[in-house]
């Protein structure tokens, strides 16, 4: 699949005459002349590359930049700073806003191929898969929806991320049903669909990485889509197999968000887990469906030959639910962690297209998501 570059210059000659000498390299081209026209398309078409131009009206190439690098949905996007401001102070001022490289004007065209060419290879060389070792996989999920599987697979991603400075990868398997995408900002939350719309054959490494979002938070996401009509997706179940054997290669640790044991192939998509973390609620009807579950999971290893750690999200007062222990003599097994009630962090967090864990650092919230990320340390090397 060929590059795609989003050419950005006030001057619409250089555009054209830039952009019709990239596309005869086989480059996918998209243009824009102003600043705020390359955020919307940056965000929009997700390009392998932005060549940019500094002196610009209304926003310069260097807010720009910033602007990109601010951004969950464009912060991993390589940045080539192309323009006629050739002194050191200006290439000081544009790798200081977050340019990958800088090239000044006129160039020969070859030249800048080639440029645009090393930049490219050193920025996928930066994530580059590791057939040799296999990362651990973690499923995790709920005995039904709107325990809050989703919200917890992503902040303890960014936890974990924190404690170890690893590539630490998560993915939503639902199509139709994403939410991380609406959360943090991004706009066409894609990439699920089109791995699972290829041949399964053809689903490699290269291809599910170029798939994977790369965030300011430190992570890389896989994302499902928003649109309820995508459902149907779940029953391309070689597809999902394919793209769960291949992400274990491109990082240590992969976190699942499976969502519950209703999703279309599970019998057979749990098995590419090494260890379940289950999240149930303290009240006797989700005990009562996350105790049938716990005997599925038995039956399948987990628990047993495989770790099974049992997760409590507690989204009301404490006064109105079940205590610790009345949880676990339900369930007949002793709770990893409790995550408290977050309700005013969530709603500033969706203010602000942030994820919970960074509304409150220091937190309770935080607290409790790194006991379990160390707990999850202790046994996973990373």
């Amino acid at each position: 699949m060929s590059a795609k570059l989003l050419i950005v210059d006030d001057d619409l000659e250089t555009l054209r005459l830039v952009g019709l000498m990239l596309q005869r390299q086989g480059f996918q081209i998209v243009a824009a002349n102003n600043g705020a026209q390359a955020l919307t398309l940056a965000q929009k078409e997700q390009p392998d590359m932005i060549l940019l131009d500094v002196m610009m009206p209304d926003m310069d190439g260097y807010e720009v930049t910033r602007r990109l690098r601010q951004n969950p949905a464009t912060a991993g996007i390589l940045i080539l700073m192309f323009t006629a401001k050739s002194q050191v102070d200006d290439k000081v001022a544009g790798y200081d806003a977050g340019a990958d490289d800088y090239l000044t004007k006129p160039i020969h065209p070859a030249e800048l191929v080639a440029r645009i060419k090393a930049l490219l290879a050193r920025g996928r060389s930066r994530v580059e898969p590791t057939p040799k070792t296999r990362g651990h996989t973690i499923g995790v999920l709920a005995p039904k929806g709107g325990m809050g599987v989703s919200t917890l697979v992503l902040n303890l991603a960014i936890v974990i991320h924190q404690k170890t400075k690893a590539d630490i990868l998560a993915a939503e398997l639902r199509p139709g049903h994403g939410t991380w995408a609406l959360e943090l900002g991004f706009a066409s939350p894609d990439g699920l669909n089109r791995l699972l719309t290829t041949k399964p054959q053809d689903i490699n490494a290269s291809m599910v990485q170029e798939e994977l979002l790369r965030t300011t938070f430190g992570v890389r996401l896989l994302m499902a889509s928003v649109r309820k009509k995508d459902v149907e997706l779940t029953a391309n179940i070689a597809q999902m197999e394919a793209i769960l054997q291949t992400l274990p290669l491109l990082s240590p640790l992969v976190l699942l968000d499976i969502g519950d044991n209703l999703l279309h192939g599970f019998d057979r998509l749990i098995n590419y887990c090494q260890e379940v973390l289950l999240v149930t609620e303290p009240n006797p009807g989700s005990l009562h469906h996350t105790k049938l579950l716990i005997e599925e999971l038995n039956e399948k290893g987990f628990g047993k030959s495989k770790f099974l750690n049992l997760v409590v999200v507690n989204r009301v007062r404490a006064d109105v639910t079940l205590s610790l222990t009345q949880i676990q003599e339900a369930l007949g097994m002793s709770i990893t962690q409790v995550i408290p009630p977050t309700p005013e962090m969530a709603f500033q967090a969706a203010l602000r297209n942030v994820p919970l864990i960074y509304v409150q650092p220091e937190g309770l919230l935080a607290q409790q998501l790194n006991h379990l990320a160390s707990s999850i340390l202790e046994r996973v090397q990373i």
